[in-house]
């Protein structure tokens, strides 16, 4: 339960060495740079856009080339391939590749620009083809479509709007009476549309087009010297010298399969010097030294300074972050609670002042999540599910990682939770011995519970709901107490907490002996002794007046005082709403052992026997399935929702910066490197 605490560091080298300083603070990646508010006198920051821009666009032609290799030389992967993580390779491997970088670009920019013409040749064959389709109706025309006829007369080839016969087009030629006479031919037509040729004599070949226009007429787009049949022809044999072509490039990307993890390190290579020039143009520099300055954490300075001084000349200067400024936060936390840190980093990093809450948290937030999913089985299969993939994946992502890992925890909260509530697959052991072995299950089961089974006794399981929310809100309370007796805020420690304390504790202790209280815990009136009412009477009321007369302390006006202090204790309902909303670990634990046992029931409604046996597997498996994933993700929406609102709501803001050190920020690999975090 900490967060690492950090140092600024002030760097001032010769400039001759800023590039290896960088490219080893880079793989160090403990440091975080940060800009100088202001210049130094004599120092300047010298622009390297240019270089950036050459290594960015270097990377992305390598990524490129990368997604069109998996588009024609997929490579193989696992269906559980998002939980390898990056391949760790050995830094000589990652500098080797450097070395050769010009040839691994040929072949990215070779790999880019096949596909290129993949591309243009594809639209080619597009455009081909629309010229086919043209060509379509006209098939039958055994003339060139350019054909304008013989000394004495004209062909006129063309489509007419809409399905005429031979009479009707007759008629729209013939119907001028300055036209002799013609030969028209039908060719073929569609829904709208008719294709014809129409012969006539030459001196009347205006006429007739004129009179076709009538009826729509107009020319093919395509005109060309041979038959439509024959250019037909010819555009196919295009299209396949083409689709030859595309083979061969295809056939060529595919060849560049053995460059896949020289252009992974390639792409990985440009894309941390890209970053590292970056930060170069940040850099105050004067002729001879430059500077650099950022945070690191404090147990990180020493072999930070040791790498640095020997290799290079140089001054390091450390000193502590200023009050007034804040530091970038770094959690450090033990194996078991690390793996809820990331629930913690989706409300917020703690803030300047603020505990990291994480250790505390992740009892309560493992503890809950098996309170509320509570089947033995269950949780066994969420644990050994989880386990497997943290054994057989051990180089996944840092963040996902820890959700797993977390997730395997609350597995084997869940197992022990359900051992004690009696839930294995909810009551499938009774069933199956009643339906299947015809066994008379005894009362409490084949498998007695442990503790008690909630099913049969809901109010008992509603209290202690109610006790875990207490002691889980009481927990927060004391974070906020200890947080300013750390500060030495004692006043307020009295007055914000020890006062709360003693008011909630008057008020449980007058509920105690209740009747409400006797009548939903089941108990016998007069349980508790007449001085337990009596302590609580006078705890609360020395709590309410207490916080009446000191929750508006900040006011000088006596009114406004008492009017805040009143305030402050109406937000007593706020502490019975928090409590209230335990009551989802009741809910939701009566949610996965009734659902289950609805499945169970149903499985076993087609009776024992072959046939029964199957539907009863089938209706087990789906039904178990669903209602583990359903209430898996139930448990921990609620889970996280206790978390931030009822806990973090008493003492924790959040809303830190998260340490971001400069350092090789890789998509593809992990280069091996001598770590100090």
């Amino acid at each position: 339960m900490a967060v690492l605490q950090m140092q600024k560091v002030s760097i001032c080298a010769l400039k001759r060495d800023r590039k290896q300083i960088l490219e080893k603070l880079q793989s160090l990646g403990v440091m975080e740079i940060s800009q100088l508010p202001d210049k130094e006198e004599g120092f300047e920051t010298v622009s390297t856009q240019q270089e950036r821009s050459i290594f960015d666009k270097n990377a992305a032609l390598a990524d490129n080339a990368l997604d069109i290799l998996q588009e024609y030389a997929p490579e193989k992967a696992s269906m559980f391939a998002g939980l390898e993580g990056k391949k760790l390779v050995e830094k000589e491997t990652y500098l080797a590749a450097a070395d050769k970088k010009e040839a691994v670009m040929e072949a990215a920019a070779d790999i880019v620009g096949l596909h290129k013409q993949i591309a243009e040749h594809k639209a080619n064959i597009q455009k081909l083809d629309n010229q086919i389709e043209t060509l379509t109706p006209w098939l039958s025309l055994g003339i060139p479509m350019n054909f304008g006829g013989t000394r004495s007369s004209a062909v006129l080839i063309g489509a007419v709007s809409g399905v005429l016969t031979m009479d009707e087009l007759y008629a729209l030629v013939l119907g001028q009476e300055e036209i002799s006479g013609v030969d028209i031919s039908i060719l073929s037509s569609d829904r709208d549309t008719t294709y014809i040729a129409v012969v006539c004599l030459k001196g009347e070949e205006e006429k007739v087009e004129n009179a076709l226009r009538q009826g729509g007429f107009a020319k093919p787009s395509l005109m060309t010297g041979k038959t439509p049949a024959e250019e037909k022809k010819a555009l196919e044999e295009q299209v396949h010298r083409i689709l030859k072509e595309i083979t061969d490039c295809q056939e060529k990307i595919a060849a560049h399969g053995k460059d896949r993890m020289n252009l992974r390190l390639i792409a990985d290579y440009f894309r941390t010097r890209a970053e590292k020039y970056e930060v170069l143009g940040q850099l105050p520099q004067s002729k001879k030294t430059f500077l650099v300055t950022g945070y690191v954490p404090k147990k990180a300075v020493p072999a930070l300074e040791k790498a640095l001084k020997e290799d290079f000349l140089l001054s390091m200067e450390t000193e502590e972050v200023p009050e007034e400024e804040e530091a970038p936060v770094l959690l450090s936390n033990n194996g078991f609670s690390e793996s809820v840190e990331g629930v913690l980093t989706s409300y917020g990093l703690p803030k300047k002042g603020e505990i990291d809450p994480t250790t505390i948290m992740s009892f309560f937030y493992v503890f809950l999540f098996g309170l509320m999913l509570s089947d033995a089985a269950y949780g066994l299969i969420i644990f050994l599910g989880c386990f497997a993939v943290i054994i057989k994946f051990p180089r996944m992502e840092s963040s996902l990682k820890k959700s797993i890992k977390m997730f395997m925890y609350c597995g084997i909260s869940t197992l022990i939770w359900g051992i004690l509530f009696g839930g294995y697959f909810g009551d499938a052991i009774d069933v199956v011995a009643r339906t299947f072995f015809h066994v008379e299950v005894p009362e409490g089961g084949m498998i007695k519970a442990l503790w008690f089974v909630p099913l049969n006794d809901p109010m008992r399981m509603l209290i202690y709901s109610m006790l875990f929310g207490v002691i889980h809100l009481f927990t927060g309370l004391g974070i906020k107490g200890y947080m300013l007796l750390r500060d030495k805020k004692y006043l307020d420690f009295f007055c914000d907490v020890v006062l709360w304390f003693v008011f909630l504790i008057g008020l449980i202790l007058l509920l105690l002996p209740s009747e409400i209280f006797a009548s939903i815990a089941q108990l016998e009136p007069g349980t508790f002794p007449a001085a337990v009412s009596q302590a609580g009477k006078i705890l609360a009321i020395v709590g309410v007046v207490g916080l009446v007369l000191m929750s508006g302390r900040s006011s000088k006006n006596i009114g406004l005082r008492l009017a805040l202090g009143a305030y402050d204790v109406y937000n007593v309902t706020g502490w019975l709403s928090d409590v209230l909303s335990y009551s989802r670990l009741l809910a939701l634990g009566l949610a996965t052992g009734v659902i289950a046992s609805v499945v169970n029931q149903m499985g076993s409604m087609a009776g024992d026997g072959i046939f029964g046996a199957i539907v009863f597997i089938a209706v087990f498996v789906i039904g178990h399935v669903f209602n583990m994933a359903i209430n898996v993700l139930g448990a921990y929406v609620h889970t996280n929702r206790l978390q931030f609102v009822e806990f973090f709501g008493k003492f924790y803001e959040g809303g830190g910066k998260p340490f971001s050190p400069f350092q090789s920020n890789t998509k593809y690999v992990d280069v091996k490197e001598e770590t100090y975090l």
